[in-house]
């Protein structure tokens, strides 16, 4: 057995987090966006009252606070500041570090593209239709994926969104996790998170369905599709189901938020103005690589932006992508997001993120640290539609928080402990809570297995 798969187990035991019971009731859909279907049965791991007294805390929200406390106790953020009583908790030593909330990716592929990367792992897309809303990122999910454990320990990342992939114009619903070992992904799903949908334009879509044949192979063709699905829709009444529509519809009835995969800042401009047709709202567009070239309108219709420090020229329509993006958007007062979209990019998102804040300091754009931090905790949160209950060091927040070793902003930093809604789950000073899967220790003989 794995360590994190002895950790899921001794944690089934003390807080019945079994992942796996449900009542038959609750496994059936109550509402049409099927919001009552295969629910969350996340518990907090067992958590003690704790005091990280001395450091540097990046709040989430821009603030910076020298000296401080923060008070973790009933898996709760109970207090932040200076001064504060520290009778009745664990006190830990923070001089000369840094607390930040926990790191939160908005666009991951953990468990449904997990390691090893093998074509029998490959169920992040359904490429068999320009539109698939009825598949759900969860049901590939592979929760032992040693990705997450990665995340965990190298970047910090306590939530995560697993989207599926970008072949299609309507990918399916994405799953929003807590980053911790389960034996199910029920057990892992972030309680009250919002379901996303993913959709994408652009080259993608029209290169996989064009190449066979299929609209669409333009993107005029991308446009049409998307327009009659939503159309097809919207008149959907739920008597009789249908897991496409229902999607959907949740999607028009606001209870279902779009992650929408774009690139060209053109595009990105028509997709606002075909959601506005539609009734429904973008939420981010992701990878958005000329997001600086329409800052102001972004800002204007409260969508965020999740890119990358630098990824560009992989293609023709990421050929415009600079690494200035994302100081440029902050200058706009637009929302940026900094995620991943790879499984080691995931390990290391402070470094990129202070990659993007350095390329804006060079052109004369300087954000401050605690603001850049904000890109990769709160900001995340609001675009997922969890930031009322994570991504800021808030009283009565859910007590996420992780313990560097310096400023995260540092090539040299490193997560030293991890919490989870107060949970210690991660600690790089004690071995037996630095799980190791099987996949990373090698498995013998299995070289002759043919």
């Amino acid at each position: 057995m794995t360590a994190a798969g002895a950790l899921a187990l001794a944690a089934c035991s003390t807080t019945a987090d079994s992942g796996e019971t449900r009542s038959a009731s609750a496994a059936t859909p109550k509402s049409a966006s099927g919001d009552a279907a295969y629910p969350s049965t996340y518990k907090p791991y067992p958590g003690a009252p704790t005091a990280l007294v001395g450091a540097t805390v990046f709040d989430g929200t821009g603030k910076e606070i020298d000296n401080a406390v923060v008070l973790l106790r009933d898996g709760k953020v109970q207090a932040v500041g200076t001064g504060l009583d520290t009778a009745g908790y664990t006190v830990i030593d923070g001089t000369g570090k840094y607390v930040t909330p926990g790191i939160i990716d908005i666009h991951s592929h953990l468990g449904d593209y997990p390691s090893p990367s093998v074509s029998a792992h490959s169920d992040g897309n359904e490429a068999t239709s320009p539109t698939t809303p009825e598949v759900w990122a969860e049901h590939s999910v592979w929760p032992q994926d040693p990705g997450f454990t990665r995340a965990l320990a190298n970047g910090g990342v306590t939530t995560l969104q697993v989207l599926p992939g970008s072949a299609n114009l309507i990918g399916g619903r994405s799953a929003t996790l807590k980053n911790v070992p389960s034996r199910t992904v029920q057990g892992m799903k972030f309680p009250g998170a919002p379901y996303g949908l993913k959709m994408a334009c652009g080259e993608n879509p029209k290169r996989v369905y064009g190449g066979k044949g299929r609209m669409p192979s333009t993107r005029m063709g991308n446009f049409a599709v998307d327009r009659q699905t939503w159309i097809d829709a919207q008149g959907y009444d739920g008597k009789k189901r249908n897991l496409a529509k229902e999607s959907l519809k949740g999607v028009l009835d606001g209870k279902i938020l779009v992650h929408n995969h774009c690139y060209r800042a053109d595009e990105m401009a028509l997709v606002i103005d075909m959601a506005k047709e539609m009734g429904y709202k973008v939420t981010a567009f992701h990878h958005a690589v000329e997001a600086y070239k329409i800052g102001d309108l972004l800002k204007e219709n409260d969508v965020c932006s999740a890119v990358w420090a630098d990824w560009y020229g992989f293609k023709m329509e990421s050929y415009d992508g600079i690494p200035e993006n994302a100081a440029l958007l902050q200058n706009a007062g637009a929302c940026v997001v900094i995620h991943s979209d790879d499984e080691n990019g995931i390990q290391r998102l402070n470094q990129e993120a202070a990659k993007a804040q350095a390329a804006g300091k060079r052109m004369g754009i300087d954000i401050p640290d605690a603001q850049v931090v904000r890109w990769l905790t709160l900001n995340a949160a609001k675009a997922m539609g969890i930031d009322a209950m994570t991504g800021s060091l808030e009283n009565g927040k859910m007590a996420d928080v992780v313990l560097w070793n310096g400023n995260p902003l540092s090539v040299y930093s490193r997560p030293e402990k991890v919490w989870i809604d107060g949970a210690l789950l991660f600690d790089a000073d004690n071995p037996k809570m630095r799980p190791v899967s099987d996949f990373e220790l090698g498995q013998p003989g299995m070289g002759d297995v043919k």
